[in-house]
């Protein structure tokens, strides 16, 4: 993560351009948790992307060994599912940070605070991921204002391109507005109201 930052600031400042690029993938991710994702609710993840490549650098087993990444079956060394997890968690760090990485460039270009965001959000999300994701069932609008958010903040690394600056305490009051907003939302209309 340390890499994908220092990466992106070096980028940020010599190629100002790529902050396009930035807001694309932010438009993008917002525009897909809109358009909604049924594939998240598949049970069978033969298909997955991640799990065929895996496979086709590494022969694996369909069964576990206790915890161990690697087998032998028939004399010849195969991997275990449970690396198969290890590599989709690592995977799953890296989108993330191709979210979260420019989605922080879009409020600063402070190193630190770029470097330290990620740090915490790293730590607060693995700590408290069974919490959170209770909490994203419960919260309807949560999801459609985190999508907002990415897409307030790509269209606003397109402005500041454009030579058209917001101030940084006004883009993190947008955001926290719209998370609030989505939080109470979430309260005010529950879901068996919704419905109906």
């Amino acid at each position: 993560r340390g890499t994908f930052i220092s990466a992106g600031l070096f980028a940020v400042r010599r190629f100002r351009a790529v902050l396009l690029g930035f807001a694309a993938v932010l438009i993008y991710s917002s525009y897909k948790i809109f358009l909604g994702n049924e594939e998240d609710d598949e049970g069978d993840l033969s298909n997955n992307a991640v799990v065929k490549f895996s496979n086709s650098l590494v022969q694996s087993t369909k069964s576990y060994d206790g915890d161990n990444f690697f087998t032998m079956v028939d004399g010849v060394k195969r991997a275990t599912p449970l690396l198969l997890v290890l590599v989709c968690v690592e995977f799953s760090d890296i989108l993330f940070a191709v979210d979260s990485i420019p989605a922080v460039f879009g409020v600063t270009e402070d190193p630190f605070i770029v470097f330290t965001s990620n740090i915490f959000a790293i730590l607060g999300l693995r700590a408290l991921y069974r919490v959170l994701s209770k909490l994203v069932q419960e919260l309807e609008y949560l999801e459609p204002a985190v999508g907002l958010v990415l897409g307030f903040i790509g269209v606003k690394m397109i402005a500041e391109f454009f030579g058209m600056d917001m101030p940084e305490e006004l883009s993190l009051a947008v955001v926290v507005s719209l998370l609030g907003s989505g939080v109470a939302a979430s309260y005010l209309l529950p879901q068996s109201e919704a419905e109906d």
